[in-house]
């Protein structure tokens, strides 16, 4: 829960910083329902079904690291989700080599006042002799903080990509150019200093016949009969 309200006040920071955040509106995600279904699938192993089959959650567990990978296959070019897709990995990773658990530490567990039941699934949870556990949740939000909870270093790049992301799609202050999304028109365009070139008008076919088109338009344009104002034909 802590690092989903980080993520969201991230997403929100540009209001801060002077950014719009109706540029979000404009970011197109491919196959978003895959990364949505990730999520729910989470919330249902961990919150709604912890007691199920141990080997089954873990295989879930799993399987929702690598449909996020998928996602942000499709979708890197997004700033900032490269760096969210970084954290996410670093955990995926470590939950893999250690079996379906994210290692914790057990002194930061107790200062977030969290008590782990013996018998139920925890993404999160202390291990005998983890593997990498310094990529688990070693740091903690303590109590009496509200939404008191542990992270990871995984944790803090997927709320670093999303504030990072978030300023340079809203054109905040904090970065130099706004992103302007390949291929499609938008109302900020023209002051963007990485606005796209409007691409000229060309005929289908090979490279060439679409240099000749270019080059034949252009011709056209300077040879304009001074007293009709009619284009003459090339020599």
């Amino acid at each position: 829960m802590l690092v989903l309200i980080c993520t969201i006040l991230a997403l929100l920071s540009p209001l801060a910083f002077g950014g719009k955040l109706s540029r979000l509106g404009y970011v197109k995600l491919r196959y978003w329902w895959v990364l949505f279904s990730a999520l729910i699938a989470q919330i249902l192993i961990i919150e709604i079904f912890p007691e199920a089959n141990e080997a089954f959650l873990i295989v879930v567990h799993l399987a929702t690291y690598v449909v996020a990978g998928l996602f942000v296959a499709v979708n890197w070019r997004i700033p900032g989700l490269v760096i969210i897709a970084l954290g996410g990995a670093l955990n995926g990773i470590t939950i893999a080599l250690n079996g379906g658990t994210l290692p914790a530490s057990k002194s930061a567990l107790k200062m977030a006042g969290i008590e782990l039941g013996p018998d139920e699934f925890v993404n999160s949870g202390v291990l005998e002799n983890p593997t990498w556990s310094w990529l688990g949740d070693i740091f903690v939000w303590p109590q009496p903080m509200p939404f008191a909870n542990v992270y990871s270093i995984g944790d803090m790049l997927i709320v670093i990509g999303a504030f990072y992301g978030a300023n340079k799609i809203s054109g905040s202050r904090l970065v130099k150019n706004a992103w302007v999304p390949k291929g499609q028109l938008v109302p900020w365009a023209e002051d963007a200093d990485a606005a796209p070139t409007p691409e000229i008008p060309f005929a289908p076919g090979t490279l060439a016949d679409r240099l000749a088109t270019r080059h034949e338009a252009k011709h056209r344009a300077t040879t304009v009969t001074p007293l009709t104002g009619e284009a003459g034909q090339a020599g």
